[in-house]
C-alpha cells in the first residue's frame, strides 16, 4: 500500500488543451452519425461467398473501440536482449491484472491487444490462428488466448439478412466504414458509472457483453423471471453480492437477482472513458450506472489513424537519457498497442498513443501521465511491475540499440 499514490490524479489543465490532434481524434462526438462507431466490413468465407454489413464478434464486440484479444505467435525482439534476459523472457509467465499466464513451450509469446478501429483486415489461418493486418501496414500472426480467434462472427447483410459464420469457415475479414444510410437498428449504451474508485463516463459494455439497446438484462424478480432490453433501463445499482436495484425508463423500480447480469458473478462493467481508454470495473467496486441517450455510437473507422512506432526518451536511474525508437517490455512497439495496469481494483487498457510519460515509482507501481491531462498510478500487471522484461531503445535508424532492465529505468517520455 502506498497511500494517496494509488488514487487517480485528475488534471484538466493546459495539457488537455494542448493535446490537439490526439484529443480531437479521441473524444466521442455527441453529434456523430448514429452508425459511425459500429463495426462494419466484408466477411469472405472458405466457400467463396462474401457477406457485407454490420459485424459482431459472437455476442460481444460491436464497435471500433472494442478490443481484439489474442496471443502473439512470435516475439521478434527476443534476440535483441542480453542472453541471460533472453532466457528469462522465454520462461517468464505473463502477469496481467493479477492473473498469471504461462508462456507456451517457453517461446516467449505475449498477449496481443488492439482496438478494432486499428485493424485493416484479419486473415484467418487454422487452429485458432490468424494474421492481423493493421492500418499501419504491420502484419502480426496471433493464436489462441481468447474467443476473438475462435468464436463466430455475426454479419447483418443488407441483402442476405443476418448470418452467423463460424470461425473455421472464415477466410478473411476486411473492415470499412459503414455507408451513411446503413441503419444498425439499435443504439449504443452510454452512461455514468459510479464506483469506489471514482466516476467513469462513456460507452458501456455490461457484464463484458451487453452494449446495445437491444441486448437483454436477465434477472429474477419477486414476480418471476425477467428479460429487459438494456435500452429500457435508466439505471442499475448494486445492492449486495446477490442483487441489484434496476430502475426502468418509465420510473418503475425492480429488485433483480439470480443471474450474472445482476449479482457478483458479473464479469465486469467496461467503460470507454475518453480520459483513459478502456476501463473494466469489477462487481465489488461497482456502485451504480446511470444511462444517457443521444450520445452517438463512438468514433468512426476513419478516425483511427495508422499509428506508427513508439519514439521518445528513456531516462535511467543513473540519469542518462537514451533517445530513439522504443520497444516497451520487449514487445510493445507501436501507438496502437496497450499499456495495462490496475488502480484501486479497476483495470485499465490504455493505448500507447494516449501515453505522454511513464514514471517508475518502485518495483510494483508506475505513474502514467496521459495526453488528455490525466494522471493515474498503475500496478498489478507485467507492464508496470518488476515483471516487465525491460526496454529497448533503437537509435541511428536502428543501427544500434540499448537495453535497460526495468530496475534500471526511471522514466519514459514519448513523442507525440
Amino acid at each position: 500500500m502506498h497511500g494517496d499514490r494509488k488514487w487517480i490524479l485528475a488534471c484538466a489543465g493546459p495539457l488537455a488543451l494542448l493535446a490537439g490532434g490526439v484529443l480531437g481524434a479521441w473524444a466521442p462526438a455527441d453529434g456523430a452519425s448514429s452508425n459511425a462507431g459500429f463495426l462494419y466490413g466484408e466477411v469472405t468465407t472458405r466457400s467463396g461467398k462474401e457477406y457485407r454489413g454490420f459485424l459482431r464478434w459472437g455476442t460481444e464486440e460491436s464497435f471500433w473501440d472494442d478490443l481484439f484479444h489474442s496471443s502473439k505467435a512470435e516475439l521478434p525482439y527476443l534476440d535483441d536482449l542480453p542472453e541471460g534476459e533472453r532466457e528469462r523472457s522465454r520462461r517468464r509467465s505473463i502477469r496481467i491484472f493479477g492473473h498469471e499466464i504461462s508462456n507456451e513451450e517457453g517461446r516467449g509469446s505475449r498477449i496481443f491487444v488492439c482496438r478494432f478501429g486499428d485493424i485493416a483486415e484479419i486473415e484467418v489461418l487454422h487452429d485458432e490462428r490468424a494474421v492481423v493486418h493493421l492500418k499501419s501496414k504491420a502484419a502480426i500472426e496471433v493464436h489462441g488466448y481468447s474467443n476473438d480467434v475462435s468464436g463466430p462472427v455475426q454479419v447483418d447483410d443488407a441483402e442476405a439478412g443476418k448470418i452467423t459464420v463460424e470461425w473455421d469457415r472464415i477466410e478473411r475479414i476486411r473492415f470499412s466504414a459503414p455507408p451513411a444510410a446503413a441503419d444498425p437498428d439499435v443504439t449504443r449504451l452510454y452512461g455514468s458509472v459510479e464506483t469506489r474508485a471514482g466516476v467513469f463516463e462513456g460507452f458501456v459494455q455490461w457484464d463484458k457483453q451487453e452494449c446495445t439497446s437491444a441486448d437483454i438484462l436477465n434477472g429474477e424478480s419477486e414476480d418471476g423471471k425477467m428479460e429487459i432490453p438494456m435500452g429500457r433501463i435508466r439505471s442499475i445499482e448494486r445492492q449486495s453480492r446477490r442483487s441489484s436495484r434496476v430502475e426502468l425508463s418509465d420510473g418503475r423500480v425492480l429488485r433483480l437477482e439470480g443471474t450474472n447480469d445482476v449479482n457478483d458473478e458479473n464479469r465486469g462493467i467496461m467503460v470507454e472513458d475518453r480520459r483513459f481508454g478502456r476501463v473494466t470495473i469489477p462487481w465489488e467496486v461497482f456502485d451504480k450506472v446511470t444511462f444517457s441517450t443521444a450520445k452517438g455510437s463512438g468514433r468512426g473507422y476513419g478516425e483511427y489513424p495508422a499509428l506508427g512506432p513508439l519514439e521518445g526518451s528513456v531516462t535511467g536511474k543513473d540519469g542518462d537519457k537514451h533517445q530513439g525508437r522504443i520497444v516497451f517490455d520487449t514487445d510493445e512497439e507501436a501507438g496502437w498497442e496497450m499499456l495495462n495496469g490496475s488502480n484501486r481494483d479497476v483495470d485499465y487498457d490504455i493505448p500507447f498513443a494516449l501515453v505522454a510519460s511513464i514514471e517508475r515509482l518502485d518495483a510494483g507501481e508506475c505513474r502514467v501521465a496521459l495526453r488528455t491531462g490525466e494522471q493515474v498510478v498503475l500496478e498489478d500487471s507485467q507492464d508496470v511491475t518488476d515483471k516487465n522484461a525491460g526496454i529497448l531503445v533503437f537509435t541511428g535508424g536502428d543501427k544500434s540499440r540499448t537495453y535497460l532492465s526495468w530496475s534500471d529505468v526511471s522514466r519514459l517520455d514519448f513523442n507525440r
